[in-house]
């Protein structure tokens, strides 16, 4: 199929591209042998991606904004995020590129506003000299014929370690800032590979910390210890879980100290008293920022890996507030601001849930956490 391309204001040609379909056994090929230089774009939502996927491929999204800005002139940026990826792209190291939705078996089928089709535009004004290919049946069939090529779509787990080697008996929902409530028992889970989500008491766990391979810590919290400084690195952020206090100044230190413990092979674990609210909003920030998702799909991604989460309402708000900034462009320029520390703190002590049902306490994503 031919794949007619109007001119923009800034591009006065006319683009003429022949885009062909490529086999599931065909890519499995390319995939599995030695040839080098097959980069596969996944135009499937965030969610589907994160979900299951081809190892190795990379996901393209474009928000509801940066297609209405753009009006078709995507470039590069948009659909390779990682700066790696994007500079073998244009350096030439990738001699094809595959793309893929849903389960499409040729363009004929695939929307003019889809996002497959807005980065097949892209690629055909800045070609690369690569040779483009759409995956005939998509993700669905391709995953159906080569499972054992995709990643398992299951939900990273947390650590289910002993609670009783290191908690005092005494330890109950009125105990100090940094023992674990009852029902937020188990271990960190992981919401990335590197990035990881949990209480104040995990990061009292000096052997849970090593089993995950964390590296480096941000406590979000005025008031519970670094207890382990000599072993790992730590940022502290010290806000408050109450409808006054302001998280969003800390998102780009926050998103900044994750990006390079990641860039040195590192683990974060965020936490703050039960890793429900401060820290959630850390995690649901960084998801937004460097994915370029809205805030419900990141918020549905982090609940499905840690169900309890509930940041409170102002949080949320300012989460919204974070979701325009980073949509409307394709890297967010302003530099937020750190906060001086207070001298005041206070504990927040969280309920204890008795009910046994998995989702007995879950919380829509606007309502307060159980702290407000």
């Amino acid at each position: 199929m031919h794949l007619d391309l109007t001119s923009t204001s800034r591009c006065s040609t006319m683009v003429i591209m022949e885009v062909p379909t490529i086999s599931c056994a065909s890519l499995h090929g390319l995939l599995d042998g030695d040839a080098p230089g097959c980069l596969v774009l996944d135009c499937r939502s965030f969610l589907s991606f994160n979900s299951s996927h081809i190892s190795g491929s990379t996901n393209v999204r474009f928000s509801t904004i940066v297609r209405r800005r753009a009006r078709g002139a995507l470039g590069l940026e948009h659909i390779a995020l990682n700066e790696e990826t994007r500079n073998r792209l244009l350096s030439g190291e990738y001699q094809s590129v595959v793309l893929l939705d849903d389960r499409s078996t040729d363009f004929g089928q695939v929307k003019k506003d889809a996002t497959l089709m807005l980065a097949v535009t892209a690629l055909c004004r800045n070609p690369c000299g690569v040779c483009l290919f759409l995956l005939n049946g998509g993700f669905e069939k391709f995953s159906s014929q080569y499972p054992e090529m995709c990643t398992k779509p299951c939900p990273p787990q947390g650590l289910s370690l002993s609670l009783s080697s290191r908690q005092p008996e005494s330890a109950d929902s009125t105990s100090s800032p940094c023992n674990t409530p009852l029902y937020d028992q188990g271990g960190p889970v992981e919401i990335l590979p590197f990035l990881y989500l949990g209480s104040a008491y995990h990061a009292s766990r000096k052997d849970m910390l090593d089993m995950l391979g964390i590296t480096a810590l941000i406590n979000v919290s005025a008031n519970c210890p670094n207890h382990f400084e000599d072993s790992f690195l730590y940022k502290s952020i010290p806000v408050e879980d109450n409808h006054k206090a302001d998280i969003s100044s800390w998102f780009n230190e926050a998103i900044e100290f994750i990006d390079s413990v990641k860039s040195k092979g590192g683990r974060v674990f965020v936490h703050c008293q039960a890793g429900i609210s401060r820290s959630a909003t850390i995690c649901l920030a960084y998801l937004m920022r460097t994915n370029r998702v809205k805030l419900d799909e990141a918020f549905e991604f982090v609940k499905q890996r840690r169900s309890i989460i509930s940041p409170n309402f102002s949080f949320m708000g300012q989460l919204l507030q974070f979701e325009s900034q980073v949509l409307a462009s394709s890297t967010c320029s302003s530099v937020a601001g750190s906060p001086a520390i207070g001298n005041s703190s206070t504990v927040f002590n969280f309920p204890v849930h008795t009910s046994t049902a998995p989702h007995s306490f879950l919380h829509s994503p606007i309502t307060t956490s159980p702290s407000c």
